[in-house]
């Protein structure tokens, strides 16, 4: 099979769909590699890189796109790369289709074989393409937001730590998922008392048992959720229904009852956000503001650590390359159920109806 990898375009995205690594086990299968030039020094590799891993440095986007019958992304495609895609071809990327009608109705139009990373899905519900990324998106959401507590900044003035005699930050992560949780430990590793809600009754008391004492683990509930915006300087809303489109379970009565100048992240802004006031940002505009409380919303959170990112992304997927590579794209939806499920359109016909809500 002849793979496309192209350089991504979203506002500082620097990661790449493949590394040269994972490109040589293809290359050994006897598959062809397409690489557009400059696609991964952004993650640290250089088409040197790619070409002696046996990878092909294609300088025309065009030429990349025509002769690939797979095509390996990152994020989802934006209005000016749409044209590029052709009947039949198969694109494998983070689509996020239920938050952005537009691409849907594009990816339709080209009828294309579209298999979006964050619908894989294995049989006890967890999402191995998405997992990765959302451990990462978690920390990094975090890191990238505690300077706005500063007054340089333009935030409240707080040490998210505890000082001699001082209280530490207060802080609510709304969803104990993977994104939710390694939030949760980031907080608390830096010094913030940390609540931490969800809805699992199983896993509320294995992560009370096992988390540090300065998270505290509860029971998600509406009226917890307005109590806890008013006392909280840093609220994390981590909320994920697989192929959906994210809830919005801080409204914006919540969001006005919070301190002035506390800070929202927002990280299921990719799914359409869970917070009624939230709105994508970019890492070279990361936030705004909703009357006084500060928003971060940044829709590609792990692009700013991409040699992490990529490899994990890379090390993740290739096992599902190597399938559609070798079995052909029928073949391999039959026989593994996780990719099945990742299956959103099939010839521009949709078949994950979960993408429609």
């Amino acid at each position: 099979m002849i793979i496309g990898v192209p350089k991504e375009i979203k506002n500082n995205e620097f990661r790449v769909a493949l590394t040269p690594n994972n490109l040589l086990t293809l290359a050994e299968m006897g598959h062809k590699i397409l690489i557009q030039a400059g696609a991964g020094e952004g993650s640290g590799f250089s088409d040197d890189d790619y070409i002696s891993k046996g990878g092909k440095i294609v300088s025309s986007l065009d030429e990349l796109y025509k002769k690939s019958e797979l095509i390996l992304k990152v994020k989802e495609p934006l209005e000016s790369e749409y044209s590029l895609f052709k009947e039949n071809q198969i694109v494998f990327t983070y689509f996020h289709f239920a938050s952005n009608k537009q691409l849907l109705k594009a990816m339709i139009s080209r009828k294309i074989i579209g298999i979006a990373y964050e619908t894989v899905e294995n049989g006890d519900g967890s999402l191995p393409l998405l997992a990765p990324m959302s451990e990462i998106g978690g920390k990094v959401s975090v890191l990238s937001s505690l300077p706005y507590l500063t007054k340089p900044y333009g935030g409240m003035g707080k040490l998210v730590s505890a000082s001699s005699g001082i209280r530490p930050c207060s802080s609510l992560v709304i969803g104990a998922g993977v994104a939710g949780l390694n939030a949760a430990k980031m907080l608390a590793g830096v010094g913030a008392n940390v609540y931490l809600l969800e809805i699992d009754n199983k896993k509320i008391r294995e992560l009370s048992n096992i988390l540090p004492k300065n998270i505290m683990v509860l029971k998600s509930s509406k009226n917890l959720i307005c109590n806890l915006c008013r006392e909280v300087d840093i609220l994390v809303g981590a909320v994920l229904i697989p192929g959906h489109k994210a809830p919005k379970i801080v409204s914006k009565e919540m969001v006005a009852s919070m301190k002035k100048l506390s800070i929202i992240i927002d990280i299921s802004i990719d799914q359409g956000g869970c917070v009624e006031t939230s709105k994508p940002t970019t890492h070279s505009n990361p936030t705004f503001k909703y009357g006084d409380i500060i928003h971060y919303c940044v829709t590609n959170i792990p692009g700013i650590v991409p040699k992490t990112s990529t490899e994990a992304l890379s090390n993740a997927t290739i096992d599902y390359i190597i399938e559609i590579a070798n079995k052909g794209i029928d073949e391999a939806i039959k026989g593994n159920e996780s990719l099945k499920k990742g299956l959103n359109i099939y010839k521009g016909e949709i078949v994950n109806k979960a993408i429609l809500s």
